[in-house]
C-alpha cells in the first residue's frame, strides 16, 4: 500500500475507574465471568474450544506484516525470527506501534499469562512470522510494503496478515501480491475503519488477489465504521476484542477491521492445518463457501462480502474444495482482462471493479445491506444476546478509530481528515485496559482521529456452485 498506511483497528483506552463488566449478562457462572477468556466473546461465537479438538493451526505459519511483535507471555514460543523493513530502533520483535503484537496474539496467543488466565488466539497452534514495517509519515510506501509481501512469499508462511490500510494503490504492491499468490500464499487485509465517512475499501484489501476483510459487531451487523465496497470479501468479529498486547497489563480491548483480519487469517490457519494438502485457492474457496451469507438473500453484498468466516463449518463440512490452481474470486481475472493502457488500466484494475460487467458484484439492496445472519451455526440468539448483554463501561473511555480506506478509482484518492500521506498510523497505538480489574490501566498519548470499526454477520447459504464464488460476482 502506498503512502498513508493506516492501522485497521481501534483500541479503547480504559481509564482508571472505567472497568465495568465488558460482557455483563453473558457468562453462565460468576467464576467464568472473572476470567480473561470469558471476555473473549469472539471465541465463544466462533466455538473455538470445539474447533480446537479438531485443529489448532499447528504446522501453519502466519506472516504478520505490521509494527513488530513483542515477545509477550501469551506469545511465548509462538514468534519466529522474521524481518525488519523499518528504520526504527530494535528489530521485528520490538513493536514500536503497539499494534502488531495484538494482531499476532489474536491469531496465535496461548493464554499462558496471568497464571494461565491469559488471552487466547483463535489458532493457538500456529506460529507467527513477524515482518516489521515503518508506519510513520516518512512514506516508505508502496515499495517497502511490496518488499515485505515478497519476503513473506519467500518464507515458509502460508498465510499473510496485513491489518493495515491506505487510500493509495501501488504497482509494486500489486506485483508483489501476484508473486505471493504464485508462491501459494493466502493474503488477508483490512478493509478500513472509515465506513462512517463513506470512504471506499483501502489498499491492499482492494488489491486484486488480496482477501478484503470487514468487521462485524456483537449485534450481528457490519459496524458503522467498517468500510464497504465490492472489495469486501468476508467479515469477522471486530468490536470489543480482548487480546494480549504489549505493555504493563499485557491485555487490550480493541475494535476494528484489523482485528477482524487477524481472525480471518487465524481461520485460514485452522483450516490449512487440517487439510495440509490443499492449495491457497482451495482453502479460500472453502472459506467462502462455508461463510454465513448475507441475510438479504444475495450471494454477497458490499457490507459483508460473502459473509462471516466460519472455520468450524469448514473443518467439519468443507464440501468440495474445487480446483487447486483456480483463484476463487473474480478480481484477478477482472484485472487481467482490463485494458493495459495507462489510466484506463488503473481504473479497471480495481479489485471488483473494471473488466466485464458480469464480473462485477451485484449491489446489495440498500435497506438490508448491513443486515447479518446468525453467524457460526446460525447462533443468532448468541450474537444478539452478546450485543444486548454487553454492559457500558463505567467511567471514562477513549476510543481512537484506526483506519481509512479507499477503493481504486480514476479520481484522486479522497483524503479523510487525518495525517498527511505516509504510512502514518491512523489510530492510536494499542492501549491497555486493566486486567484483572484491580490493576490500573495504561493510557497512550493521544493521536489524530482515525477510523472506526465495523459490523456484520451472516447465516450460511448454499454455495454459489461446486467451486465456490469463483464465478463472476
Amino acid at each position: 500500500m502506498r503512502a498513508s498506511s493506516t492501522r485497521a483497528t481501534r483500541w479503547n483506552v480504559l481509564i482508571s475507574g472505567s472497568l465495568g463488566l465488558l460482557l455483563a449478562g453473558v457468562a453462565a457462572t460468576p467464576a467464568h465471568a472473572e476470567t480473561v477468556r470469558s471476555r473473549q466473546w469472539h471465541l465463544d461465537v466462533m466455538k473455538a474450544e470445539e474447533m480446537w479438538r479438531t485443529s489448532t493451526g499447528e504446522g501453519v505459519t502466519v506472516a504478520v506484516i505490521d509494527s513488530g511483535v513483542d515477545p509477550e507471555p501469551d506469545l511465548e514460543g509462538q514468534v519466529l525470527p522474521g524481518k525488519d523493513f523499518s528504520v526504527k530502533p530494535g528489530d521485528e520483535r520490538d513493536d514500536f506501534g503497539n499494534h502488531g503484537t495484538g494482531m499476532a496474539a489474536l491469531i496465535a496467543a496461548t493464554g499462558k499469562s496471568h497464571g494461565g488466565d491469559g488471552a487466547f488466539g483463535l489458532a493457538p497452534g500456529a506460529k507467527i512470522l513477524p515482518i516489521r514495517m515503518d508506519l510513520s509519515a516518512g512514506r516508505p510506501g508502496d515499495e517497502k510494503q511490496a518488499e515485505a509481501i515478497r519476503y513473506a512469499a519467500d518464507s515458509a508462511a502460508k498465510v499473510v496478515n496485513i491489518s493495515l490500510g491506505s487510500p493509495y494503490d501501488g504497482a509494486a504492491t500489486r506485483d508483489a501480491v501476484k508473486y505471493a499468490l504464485g508462491k501459494g500464499k493466502l493474503i488477508f487485509a483490512a478493509a478500513g475503519n472509515s465506513g462512517n465517512l463513506g470512504l471506499d475499501v483501502e489498499f491492499p484489501a482492494a488489491t486484486p488477489g488480496v482477501v478484503g476483510i470487514g468487521a462485524v459487531g456483537k449485534d450481528a451487523k457490519a459496524t458503522r465504521e467498517s468500510q464497504r465496497g465490492p472489495e469486501v470479501d468476508l467479515v469477522a468479529p471486530g468490536t470489543d476484542i480482548i487480546t494480549a498486547c504489549a505493555g504493563e497489563t499485557g491485555l487490550c480491548n480493541t475494535s476494528g477491521t484489523s482485528d477482524a483480519t487477524a481472525l480471518a487469517s487465524a481461520s485460514a490457519a485452522l483450516i490449512w492445518s487440517k487439510y495440509p494438502d490443499w492449495t491457497n485457492n482451495q482453502v479460500l474457496r472453502v472459506m467462502l463457501n462455508t461463510a454465513g451469507g448475507p441475510t438479504d438473500g444475495a450471494e454477497r453484498n458490499d457490507s459483508v462480502g460473502y459473509g462471516m468466516v466460519r472455520p468450524r463449518i469448514a473443518l467439519t463440512d468443507p464440501g468440495d474444495p474445487g480446483p487447486a490452481d483456480e483463484y476463487p474470486l473474480p478480481d484477478l481475472a477482472a484485472a487481467a482482462s482490463a485494458s493495459p493502457s495507462a489510466e484506463a488500466s488503473k481504473d479497471a484494475d480495481s479489485k471488483g471493479d473494471g473488466g466485464d460487467e458480469a464480473q462485477q458484484p451485484a449491489p446489495a439492496p440498500a435497506a438490508s445491506s448491513d443486515d447479518g445472519g446468525g453467524g457460526d451455526g446460525g447462533n443468532t440468539g448468541l450474537w444478539i444476546g452478546l450485543g444486548i448483554g454487553a454492559a457500558v463501561l463505567i467511567g471514562a473511555a477513549v476510543a481512537v478509530p484506526l483506519v481509512r480506506s479507499r477503493r481504486r478509482a480514476a479520481a484522486p484518492p479522497q483524503q479523510p481528515p487525518a495525517p498527511a500521506p505516509g504510512f502514518a498510523p491512523h489510530q492510536q497505538p494499542y492501549q491497555q485496559p486493566s486486567y484483572p480489574p484491580a490493576q490500573p490501566t495504561q493510557q497512550q498519548p493521544a493521536q489524530p482521529p482515525q477510523y472506526p470499526p465495523y459490523q456484520q454477520q451472516y447465516p450460511q447459504q448454499p454455495p454459489p456452485g461446486p467451486v465456490g464464488p469463483g464465478q463472476p460476482r
